[in-house]
């Protein structure tokens, strides 16, 4: 009966969107809840946290030669096209511990930020990430740098990785807490899908002293707070958080700006990303318990449209999985490609698993999509098919086609007895 109080305790646990200080020390009086729990004790008597523990401290100290090693280098530091607060904050905390070692690094992505919350976290804390398209990069001088870091990805979701490798760059670290996507030739390597958030492990490497925080430093303050928004953020409100999550919670608690966290947290939504939840709830399909829409054509910028219209979805009476997409249209490069998101609240299943199951890989054998706990997301390039949308005929056409071929694909796995397409 213990054992299923924390549990209940655990789950019902979140930082809501109005915070206060009142909250966030309710939120630290559970966080010690998890310390005694018997499920971490595995059947040889060793206490898994622990290991995990172990692990991480391993980690950080072969993080900390690696930095020595590398000392008065300059790094680009690349995170996904669309990079999230979990990325976007981990990649400052690795800037700043460099910086302890006189690395220099610019932190880099190709596409945009749509996403109200991740646009209003890097205006008012000043994070320093910096959006290179492929022809940026191509244009700068790559000698000037002697290596590349991956944080939160694995380099499948950047276009900027092949325009890297082209030239030689050298991949120092790869620092993910997603499923190895695979082989990657790195320097120094921390993958750890058990934790819930990159963001986690960062705080592992300051709590293993990389990097002192001050409380007295603004940009500190605000690192800890852009943290503590990335946990938060890829663990569903602290509700999908392990031991090692709540314990990197507490630690950045004594750091963090509970006002600027909440200002970030009020940003609203935008009408292109209201337009998009209400062409997902209009175009939806539910079966099995799995909601699945098709939205149509987005621009480039309303991306992070898709992923919130899955957030919403998936909230519905009897769903336990949502599966939104669009083709997004980057007008400035011609460019297209589908874009998919998923939410799930049903444990057993695994979105990375799904995910490559249903869309499958390139020619080159890297998966078109992959996943963490309780959320995923795919891009397909339609290359040859791309662009050629100024007759709405063809537009319409290509894209009941796609529509079609992404819920055939989806719904293999969702119902394998039945066949979506049939003939009439």
């Amino acid at each position: 009966m213990q054992l299923n109080s924390h549990r209940t305790q655990l789950k019902s646990l979140s930082l809501t969107s109005e915070v206060n200080p009142d909250d966030l020390e309710i939120t630290q009086e559970a966080i010690e809840l998890p310390t005694t729990k018997p499920s971490f004790v595995t059947s040889d008597g060793n206490n898994s946290f622990a290991g995990r523990n172990s692990e991480g401290n391993q980690k950080s100290e072969q993080l900390r030669h690696t930095l020595t090693a590398h000392r008065h280098d300059r790094q680009l530091i690349i995170l996904q096209d669309f990079p999230d607060p979990d990325a976007l904050s981990s990649a400052w905390a690795y800037q700043l511990i460099a910086q302890q070692y006189d690395i220099k690094c610019e932190i880099i992505y190709a596409g945009t930020l749509s996403h109200q919350e991740n646009i209003a976290l890097v205006k008012l804390t000043g994070l320093p990430a910096q959006r290179w398209s492929v022809q940026t990069l191509r244009s700068k001088d790559l000698s000037y740098y002697q290596g590349f870091v991956l944080i939160d990805n694995q380099g499948t979701t950047s276009q900027l990785l092949p325009v890297v490798q082209q030239a030689g760059m050298p991949l120092v670290a790869v620092i993910d807490h997603h499923s190895s996507q695979g082989e990657l030739k790195s320097e120094f390597v921390d993958i750890r899908p058990f934790v819930r958030a990159t963001a986690t492990i960062f705080t592992q490497y300051l709590q293993a002293g990389l990097l002192n925080l001050d409380n007295g430093t603004n940009q500190h303050i605000k690192c800890a707070t852009a943290l503590m928004h990335g946990l938060r953020s890829d663990t569903n409100r602290l509700m999908q958080a392990q031991e090692e999550d709540f314990m990197a919670a507490a630690y950045l608690s004594r750091f963090c700006d509970v006002q600027l966290l909440n200002a970030v947290l009020q940003a609203n939504r935008s009408k292109p990303v209201m337009d998009v939840i209400e062409r997902s709830l209009k175009n939806r399909i539910v079966q099995n318990n799995f909601s699945i829409a098709g939205v149509g054509y987005l621009r480039y910028d309303d991306r992070d449209a898709i992923p919130q219209a899955a957030d919403f979805l998936v909230t519905e009476e009897n769903v336990h999985t949502a599966v939104v997409y669009g083709i997004v249209h980057d007008e400035d490069d011609e460019l297209e490609v589908v874009v998919g998101s998923l939410r799930t609240t049903k444990l057993t299943l695994d979105p990375d698993e799904f995910i490559k199951e249903a869309f499958g890989q390139d020619s080159s054998g890297r998966f078109f999509g992959g996943g963490r706990t309780s959320a995923g997301g795919f891009e397909i390039p339609m290359g040859f098919l791309s662009g050629g949308n100024e007759n709405s005929a063809y537009a319409r056409m290509k894209w009941e086609v796609f529509d079609a071929q992404i819920k055939q694909k989806l719904l293999r796995l969702v119902n394998p007895k039945d066949n979506l397409i049939q003939a009439e």
